[in-house]
């Protein structure tokens, strides 16, 4: 993006957290909204907000999916762009809200509500154009993209030119990036042994990177990489991107 293209810059932003931020990795959220913070940007959280309805979706729930993208479409009423640390619910609420409500009453809606959505990485590349300043230990780390990020949001070298702006960071690339890491939400529960077979195949091509770290934008990635890589009681540790920035840069 040119900066002849690049949004506005805005004062104000929402912060939508996630179910599974919230429940299991809150730092990975506190850390986000921090980064915009140091931007001099405003960070508004509306309490009132809940999933972003993908797991219904996904389930063919789909009159309940849709109850739950109006209650997230209520609960971010201004015109802000509404900052998301996870492609995969960015892209549930970009893409798919106004697919839900094609051919219904709330279809402006859903579709004004999901062009004002941004993946954390994104944002910060292409919207703030973020200047880093590292401040850490050499390390070596490797990026792991989602499916839903790459695929939906075309997320895939924001996140990297963050990280190569680290001096001390060294990113190695993983060739097998492309491939998901078997969780897909309701699918590792519905098809576990498939899941299992998938994430093991990920470990195993992370962990030939020789990084100590494994980097990554979506927790819920995160959280089936790092359980398996516990499981297997591998070295690596995985770390949601706006943890690891804000650590490097303090």
């Amino acid at each position: 993006m040119t900066e002849l293209q690049r949004p506005n810059r805005p004062e104000t932003v929402y912060f939508f957290g996630t179910c599974v931020v919230d429940l299991f990795y809150p730092m990975a959220g506190l850390a986000g909204m921090e980064l915009l913070k140091r931007q001099g940007i405003r960070v508004v959280f509306p309490p009132d907000q809940s999933c972003c309805g993908q797991p219904a979706r996904n389930s063919g729930y789909l009159d309940e999916a849709r109850a739950v993208a109006l209650k997230q479409i209520e609960t971010f009423p201004n015109d802000w762009p509404i900052v998301v640390p996870s492609g995969s619910c960015a892209g549930m609420m970009k893409t798919h809200y106004p697919d839900l409500f094609e051919g219904r009453p709330e279809h402006a809606a859903a579709k004004a509500f999901g062009a004002r959505v941004f993946e954390l990485t994104d944002f910060l590349v292409n919207v703030l154009d973020v200047k880093l300043e590292d401040k850490g230990q050499p390390v070596r780390v490797t990026w792991h993209g989602s499916c839903h990020s790459m695929r939906e949001m075309g997320v895939i070298d924001q996140p990297k030119q963050l990280l190569r702006q680290l001096a001390n960071v060294t990113l190695i690339e993983n060739p097998r990036e492309k491939e998901c890491c078997g969780f897909g939400g309701t699918f590792a529960v519905r098809q576990p042994e498939i899941s299992t077979a998938m994430v093991t195949d990920k470990v195993a091509a992370l962990e030939e990177t020789g990084a100590a770290e494994v980097i990554s934008g979506d927790c819920g990635c995160l959280m089936n990489i790092n359980g398996a890589m516990e499981k297997a009681a591998k070295p690596m540790t995985g770390r949601h991107i706006a943890e690891f920035l804000l650590e490097r840069c303090k």
